[in-house]
């Protein structure tokens, strides 16, 4: 997967700086996550259920 390709997007919590968040771009089997200061680096990558139980955990759901 060439991830330089994907449409990543900030969280809305993302300070107005914009520099201290990380990116998300959704995949049709996963969703990648990268650090906002380094979009040069590595991102990982989750599967859509994982990331759905992870988004619920952090919600307090």
């Amino acid at each position: 997967m060439n991830t330089t390709e994907l449409a990543w997007f900030k969280s809305s919590y993302s300070g107005s700086q914009g520099d201290s968040c990380v990116e998300v771009a959704v995949t049709e089997r996963a969703v990648c996550v990268r650090d906002s200061k380094d979009v040069t680096g590595r991102p990982f990558a989750v599967g859509r259920e994982g990331w759905s139980q992870f988004v619920a955990f952090a919600a307090g759901a």
